[in-house]
């Protein structure tokens, strides 16, 4: 004859797997969370690659999440020189939140018309809800803030 559990007993083994069973599901909301997270750093990234190939200025300063200013449009001018109209193709981008949930690094390997393979790497930061890459170098330290310098 079946031997037949208490309801007490099904409680308690429901008590003790459901840990367990949370763990092995498909939902963990920390990792859906890095997840979308890291998918937010691609497609900085797939802008920022969109920016050179049409070589848009303002779009890499979005991208770069500064200020569209004299000094940045001068910068995106110098970067598009530099590295715009290439037609690249995204080849592979690996984005690592190392930092934190907000702040990692993300690294571009694309390849050009003329077959070259390029690789680029970035910090790419979420800052507003929109994530941004480290583009832009000639920016001032905000007043009261110190600088890295020794005086």
């Amino acid at each position: 004859m079946p031997r037949r559990h208490s309801a007490a007993s099904a409680a308690l083994t429901a008590a003790l797997l459901s840990p367990f069973l949370a763990a092995c599901g498909s939902g963990d909301s920390t990792t859906t969370s890095a997840s979308a997270s890291k998918q937010g750093a691609r497609k900085a990234v797939e802008s920022y690659v969109t920016a050179l190939n049409s070589r848009d200025a303002n779009r890499l300063i979005e991208v770069g999440g500064v200020p569209n200013d004299a000094r940045a449009r001068n910068e995106a001018r110098r970067i598009l020189a530099d590295k715009g109209g290439r037609e690249l193709s995204v080849k592979k981008i690996q984005v690592d939140l190392d930092i934190g949930p907000d702040t990692g690094s993300a690294k571009l390997t694309a390849q050009e018309k003329s077959g070259r393979n390029t690789h680029d790497t970035f910090s790419v930061l979420k800052k507003n809800g929109t994530w941004h890459l480290t583009l832009f170098t000639n920016r001032p330290t905000p007043p009261g803030k110190p600088t890295s310098e020794a005086e």
